[in-house]
């Protein structure tokens, strides 16, 4: 009698810890499956949004010049800007052409599109173009005490021009600094920023 109590009652324990380890499982495979669940607009913003990547680097994480070999030939056009704030006495002086280096905003314009057109012997990674056309503009604020500087720089090729038309606009403002810097050491140049660009499989782009 006292081993067929004892083979209930361990038949019992056993019958019971089936069911708990059921019950476990079965917890198991519900969190499983609620942590692969993926919300519908989640999932979307993230299909129409890869990771962003660098691309100047490889799979390795090397440096290296962007293989543009295969991207077509299309017109490519970027504007970038800026402006130098100084004193309303050092503005003065470009204005009436009297600073001490000549005409500053003369010789400026030559700086930007030269140091436009050597974009590439500057920034190492950046691929040499034909360009087409580069154009300067300056315009003075007085209520500001500043002058700001356009550079606009077209192609026809595989690759933009962002960065020829913001190599451009730094050392045209620069370029200011370095003429003016005998009457105005305090000189701040801010602002440099791309302002648009068209062309090429990223389409469009115009800065806020």
């Amino acid at each position: 009698m006292g081993s067929k109590v004892c083979a209930e009652n361990a038949l019992a324990l056993m019958l019971r810890c089936a069911a708990v380890n059921e019950v476990q499982a079965r917890e198991v495979a519900l969190a499983r499956s609620e942590a692969g669940k993926t919300p519908a607009g989640k999932a979307k913003r993230t299909a129409a949004s890869p990771p962003a990547h660098f691309t100047h680097f490889d799979g390795t994480g090397q440096a290296h010049m962007v293989d543009v070999g295969g991207k077509d030939v299309t017109k490519r056009v970027a504007r970038a800007a800026g402006r130098i704030v100084m004193a309303p006495g050092t503005l003065a002086l470009i204005r009436a052409g009297t600073a001490r280096k000549g005409d500053v905003l003369g010789v400026a314009r030559i700086a930007a599109i030269q140091a436009a057109k050597r974009t590439s012997e500057l920034i190492p990674l950046c691929h040499p173009l034909s360009l087409t056309r580069i154009a300067v503009t300056f315009a003075t604020d007085e209520a500001a005490a500043a002058v700001a500087i356009e550079v606009t720089a077209e192609t026809l090729g595989q690759t933009g021009v962002e960065m020829e038309a913001l190599t451009g606009a730094a050392v045209g403002l620069l370029t200011i600094y370095d003429m003016c810097k005998s009457a105005d050491r305090a000189m701040r140049i801010e602002g440099v920023h791309l302002r648009e660009k068209s062309g090429g499989k990223s389409g469009r782009y115009v800065a806020a």
